[in-house]
């Protein structure tokens, strides 16, 4: 007589193992191969990305991520080694949707959005071919890819707002007298400027990757996590405020002989240095050692089964990607091709605003940044001493270099050493012809001149204030074959430093859109229609 032991459930036999295995290679394999395949489709895409890493220093951790992502997936590979794989065809459609996304980035010429959708579709292919339970597994360093993206300096005026009002704040708590005007500020010692290295974006991009990286080492349990990760958004906004401040502090206790110069970085990454390294290691203090032990599940179809199942889904990613791929450059050209010929000037009906007389004396000598229009005008309109400056930019056939809402297109760049922007804000003109509100903002000059400035765009016959529906309305035009045509309308006049003046001046622009708007809505669609 032979007793049987009860069989560990547990235990997954020999045979059934080496299934797993073969699987597991199988399923490695269609994961490398559509991920080659992804890179040569939209090539031009993870070349851009790659080109701003090797450009800017804010996104120059974007060349690690994917090595990091690797070596994450890596140390799980004892848990995946018993995961079964079964893959997915529904992810097909978050892959098709991931894929669309692509294909809007490319029309409107949005380069975070095309990113994140190629991205999405790294990250989506493996689901649809390894999927759910290995992706459950590699949830992290997938998740983690997406700090490869060079994202997040659209908070550069937001930040440069906020170190500025802190250290306006903080240098008048210390009893130092502070004359503020946007992101200059005048103390007894000199006068200061925040600019783009003042923000503290780099600290921040740097110090949420670095974070979300260490919670996950450190900590098992998703609250710890979450804990850190928000500390690491909250520490580095602290540190570059009281950065900025102990910087104009020294120059200001010093005569202005330090951190003026070259120690002025020196002097603020060391002091981030010491705050980051301060807080990891008070993170570390609460850190969560050990991993649970990996499960191995058991195995409920057989290898057939999951490479007919795999094969199917890989052909699925590929036909999907295909579709993708190929539908793109086929609707930007349809697109492109209505709209051709060179861009027209606007007509002169842009002059005849009743009730106001073209000034070509009155214009401002300021003038707004925007980055190889197709053709840009600026002309001043006077009535009853008031002066106001028309200045309109037009796109054609917009392109990475040549679009209209771009970061480097704005009203007064931080390296303008004579103007300066600052509050902006909305304002409603309530013309039949305008968009229901207009973006504002405050220029002032070093030699005393201050401008109230309105502005907004016109796409596809359309006005908007909004740069994102903006960017909507040109995808939706390029997808239809109406090409992209549009511009943005900035209006400036003078402003003076009384109370009351900026109301004033809103309602000078105010009267001037009412007459103006009309007939240059008609010029511009003129200068559409003359292709």
């Amino acid at each position: 007589m032979r007793r049987e032991l009860p069989r560990d459930p547990s235990i997954v036999p020999g045979a059934a193992v080496a299934s797993l295995a073969g699987k597991g290679r199988l399923a490695a394999l269609l994961v490398a191969a559509a991920i080659v395949l992804l890179a040569l489709a939209y090539w031009p895409t993870l070349r851009g990305m790659a080109e701003i890493w090797s450009r800017s220093e804010t996104f120059a951790h974007g060349f690690v991520v994917p090595l990091i992502s690797v070596w994450i997936a890596w140390r799980e590979r004892a848990s995946l080694a018993g995961v079964s794989v079964r893959p997915s065809l529904l992810a097909l459609l978050p892959l098709a949707f991931a894929g669309f996304a692509w294909l809007l980035g490319e029309l409107a010429e949005v380069n975070a959005l095309r990113q994140f959708a190629f991205v999405g579709m790294l990250v989506l292919a493996i689901p649809a071919i390894a999927g759910a339970d290995v992706t459950r597994r590699l949830a992290f360093p997938l998740g983690f890819l997406f700090f490869a993206v060079p994202f997040g300096e659209f908070m550069l005026p937001q930040l440069m707002e906020w170190t500025a009002t802190f250290t306006v704040a903080a240098l008048k708590f210390s009893g130092v007298p502070v004359y503020r005007e946007g992101l200059n500020f005048i103390i007894p010692s000199g006068k200061w400027s925040v600019v783009e290295a003042c923000s503290g974006v780099r600290y921040l991009i740097a110090s949420v990757m670095v974070g979300t990286l260490f919670a996950h080492l450190s900590y098992r349990s998703t609250a710890r996590r979450l804990a850190f990760v928000g500390i690491s958004i909250a520490v580095p906004l602290l540190a570059n405020w009281l950065r900025a401040y102990m910087i104009v502090m020294l120059g200001h206790l010093s005569g202005n002989q330090i951190a003026v110069g070259v120690d002025h970085l020196i002097y603020g990454w060391a002091f981030f240095g010491v705050v980051m390294a301060l807080m990891f290691w008070i993170g570390s203090r609460w850190r969560e050692d050990g991993t649970p032990a990996p499960t191995v599940p058991h195995l409920h179809a057989s290898g057939a089964t999951v490479r007919r199942s795999a094969d199917a889904a890989a052909l699925g990613v590929a036909t999907a990607l295909f579709l993708t791929v190929a539908l793109a450059p086929l609707l930007a050209n349809r697109a492109l091709d209505a709209s051709v010929s060179a861009a027209a000037p606007v007509p002169a009906s842009m002059a005849d605003i009743t009730g106001w007389t073209a000034n070509p004396s009155g214009s401002t000598s300021w003038r707004p940044r925007y980055q190889q229009p197709s053709f840009e005008r600026q002309q001043a309109f006077s009535r009853e001493g008031r002066d106001i400056t028309v200045y309109v930019a037009y796109y054609r056939n917009q392109s990475r270099e040549s679009k209209l809402v771009s970061s480097e297109n704005l009203l007064v760049p931080s390296s303008d050493k004579y103007w300066s922007a600052s509050s902006a804000g909305t304002a409603s003109p309530r013309s039949t012809f305008a968009p229901p509100e207009v973006r504002t903002a405050d220029v002032a000059g070093r030699g005393g001149e201050r401008l109230r400035v309105w502005h907004w765009f016109w796409v596809d016959g359309q006005w908007t204030a909004s740069p994102t529906l903006a960017k909507a309305l040109t995808a939706r035009a390029r997808l239809t074959g109406r090409g992209d045509d549009s511009a943005v309308v900035v209006l400036s006049t003078g402003q003076g430093s009384e109370p009351g003046a900026a109301g004033e001046a809103d309602s000078a622009l105010a009267a001037f859109v009412d007459a103006a708007s009309g007939p240059l809505a008609n010029a511009l669609r003129a200068t559409r229609d003359r292709r």
